[in-house]
């Protein structure tokens, strides 16, 4: 029924691919995660569903949750260590050595099984969590109109607001933060993998500080389409960095 149910969107509808939400649950068996589990396998050998793009979000909550880096070829996965080690090098966290192999698409985590770069999905940013312009903005969430006293949400955002907590008037402190969204996008578009860019980042989106949104049918969690002139400009750097890109194999330290 669920492989139907895949092939009817890909065949009726046209979508180019999936995006599996805790995907770890997919290939859970009776021993625990089994990366060779009849769903997974299902899904590669098909002739529809081997076509399209298959992602998973390599956790859950579960016994064993965490399985970044342990699908299976033909399966992409969302690489959660990029978002973090990159987050914590522009905030001074991290040194260039805990960033430099997430720059190569992750392949102490990827390249084993004859996967290639385009398996590592590359984030800053996501659905759940700060928009891109919130994550120079805010050092701390902001949930107060989600009705649950400001406890949704996680607190562990590796962020900051560079000397203000929410907009600022002061031209210094705008100027780092329009550096460091800049700083963010290249990191993000010229890595290897794939990168994934949450809608509304290449205009600075703001979401008031509010990382997590999902109950939210308001401006907050809306995209406003009149773009400042701050947002027009952004925009324009992301086309560069997009005809920059490209990808090529996994680099691999040799000794000379």
């Amino acid at each position: 029924m669920v492989l139907d149910s895949l092939r009817y969107w890909a065949q009726q509808t046209k979508v180019d691919g999936f995006r599996f939400d805790l995907g770890t649950i997919l290939a859970r068996e009776p021993n625990g995660f089994d990366n060779q589990s009849g769903f997974l396998k299902a899904c590669t050998q098909d002739p529809v569903l081997n076509t399209v793009k298959l992602i998973a979000e390599p956790w859950d909550c579960g016994p064993g949750g965490y399985q970044v880096g342990e699908f299976p070829p033909g399966w992409a996965e969302w690489n959660d260590r990029f978002r973090d080690y990159v987050r914590a090098f522009w905030k001074g966290d991290a040194g260039a050595s805990d960033l430099s192999t997430r720059l190569v698409a992750s392949p102490d985590l990827f390249d084993r099984l004859g996967r290639k770069p385009s398996a590592c999905v590359n984030f800053i940013t996501a659905h759940d969590g700060f928009t891109l312009n919130d994550l120079v903005t805010y050092n701390d969430k902001h949930n107060e109109a989600n009705g649950e006293e400001n406890r949704d949400g996680t607190s562990d955002n590796r962020s900051c607001n560079w000397g203000v907590e929410g907009p600022s008037e002061d031209v210094e402190i705008n100027r780092v933060r329009e550096r460091q969204i800049r700083n963010f996008l290249a990191t993000l578009l010229l890595s290897q993998g794939t990168p994934m860019l949450l809608a509304g980042d290449e205009f600075a989106r703001t979401q008031k500080g509010n990382n997590n949104a999902y109950c939210q049918d308001t401006e907050i969690s809306w995209l406003d389409w009149n773009i400042a002139e701050k947002g027009k400009s952004l925009i324009q750097f992301v086309k560069k960095l997009t005809d920059m890109r490209h990808n090529t194999q996994f680099f691999v330290g040799t000794d000379s």
